[in-house]
């Protein structure tokens, strides 16, 4: 499991460890774990031309120290400072006597250094910045033509809540040191951030303290439901699914397949596209409803393509099976209502979908990701998906982490592929996982299913849910 902590967790431990630490060790492994990802990303050190762009504080230390350790190593090393006058002493004493070239950025040959750099390292602002970058920074940034390694975080963004509030630097890689952070992981700021490495610098982190979180493979199968021996297709789930109308008849088909390639062990439809749904998938359990009267199920999926019919809504609110709901049945369903629900509930809205349920603008939704899912879950006292590049999920416990899941394609951005999650997940609950688990796992086999289907090529939602089995069983191997 990845965790991401924030500024204040990360600054507490760090306390902690330079406490037991003689003076300027804990700099001195930051250092060396991010000029050893540097030498990997040029390949060759030696002769390899590096610009350092060093702020004031630790973490233009860090590039300084690092920028010293390349420099040693036969590379050509250009230091540019932002505040010369607050830039690192030992790190700055070290690149010097590394043989380094030091130069205030505004210096007239500034720009060109970056543009002839083969790697620039954005030491700019640490972790405890906010807001976008300083215009000079911002123009200085504008002559970069090479690699670019952020130094923890790139410079811009805000690390505890993935916002950019301006100009931020985009980096190919980002070196973080002790643990992720939120924002290195939560759109916005996790497009700025390119490849993810991870240095142990030794923080002794509270195991409870994660403000996000993010499954691994290894997590993901512990978490799949397997059938045994003694497995029928009552005891694998059954998944109740309200969904289509005769205008919109494949998103009943479609969340269908959602739910047989994920799982259950039986689907029952119920709606008007079931003559669409038995064409395609013969072996689904079609009833004329109402859904109270369909048969037993495990849990319930409403929404995908409903238009305006709210006629099964009242009985799978009323159920005391765990209950997903999406698209149309977001517009739908009373928020009093799913609020008073016993059994879990589970929304899965996109941007523009939660920006209705939070009665604001979509970018703002675009733009504070993590508090708009948290707020979400907060209001509905539900489970909440929040679908995008990368998907959130969050519960309505207050300071419980958020899940992220990053496995996803931009080939996902088409009609009707949150149908064919809305139906995995679904299956999911039926299986038994809770509404946290079965989200998380729903979304990573989800964009896992993408990623093989596309192979760098369009797809559409039967693609994404044909390739559900190759998703399961990469994450089982």
């Amino acid at each position: 499991m990845r965790r991401a902590d924030d500024v204040e967790t990360v600054r507490s431990a760090e306390r902690a460890l330079m406490a037991r630490l003689p003076e300027g060790a804990l700099m001195q492994r930051a250092a060396a774990g991010l000029a050893a990802a540097c030498a990997e990303l040029l390949g060759k050190v030696y002769g390899a031309r590096v610009t350092v762009l060093a702020g004031s504080g630790d973490n233009g230390g860090d590039a300084l120290y690092a920028g010293a350790r390349l420099a040693r190593r036969g590379a050509g090393v250009t230091a540019l400072l932002l505040s010369p006058d607050r830039a690192h002493p030992g790190g700055l004493a070290a690149l010097r006597a590394a043989g380094a070239t030091v130069l205030d950025a505004g210096h007239d040959t500034a720009p060109s250094a970056l543009a002839r750099a083969d790697l620039v390292l954005d030491g700019i602002v640490g972790i405890g910045g906010r807001g976008g970058l300083r215009p000079r920074a911002a123009e200085l940034m504008t002559h970069v033509r090479g690699l670019v390694v952020a130094v923890d975080l790139p410079s811009g963004v805000d690390a505890d809540t993935g916002e950019v509030h301006g100009d931020a630097v985009r980096a190919d890689a980002t070196v973080t040191f002790g643990t992720y952070k939120p924002g290195l992981l939560i759109d916005p700021a996790r497009d700025h951030a390119g490849a993810l490495r991870l240095v142990d610098i030794g923080l002794d982190l509270p195991p409870d303290g994660a403000v996000a979180e993010a499954l691994q493979y290894a997590d993901v199968a512990a978490l799949l439901p397997e059938p045994t021996g003694e497995s029928d297709k009552y005891r694998r789930g059954v998944v109740g699914v309200v969904a289509g109308s005769a205008r919109y008849p494949g998103a009943a088909v479609l969340a269908v397949a959602g739910a047989l390639h994920g799982g259950a062990g039986a689907v029952r439809y119920v709606g008007p596209a079931a003559d669409a749904v038995l064409a395609r998938f013969p072996e689904t359990l079609v009833s004329a409803g109402p859904p109270a009267k369909a048969g037993r199920v495990q849990s319930w999926v409403i929404g995908p393509g409903l238009g305006d019919d709210t006629s099964g809504l009242a009985d799978v609110l009323a159920s005391d099976v765990p209950v997903l709901i999406d698209a149309d049945g977001l517009r739908l369903a009373d928020r009093a209502t799913v609020r008073s629900r016993t059994a879990p509930t589970v929304l899965t809205p996109h941007a523009g979908e939660a920006a209705a349920l939070l009665g604001v603008d979509r970018a703002e939704v675009e733009a504070r990701r993590l508090f708009s899912v948290r707020k979400l879950a907060a209001a509905y006292d539900a489970t909440v998906l929040l679908k995008g590049s990368t998907t959130l999920i969050a519960t309505p416990e207050p300071g419980a982490p958020v899940r992220v899941n990053p496995t996803g394609t931009a080939w996902l951005a088409t009609a009707g592929s949150g149908d064919v999650l809305s139906g995995l997940t679904g299956s999911l609950l039926a299986a038994g996982l809770g509404a946290l688990d079965a989200a998380s796992v729903g979304a990573h086999l989800h964009g896992l299913a993408a990623r093989h289907a596309a192979q760098g090529a369009p797809v559409s939602a039967q693609d994404v849910a044909h390739a559900l089995p190759a998703a399961w069983q990469d994450v089982r191997r």
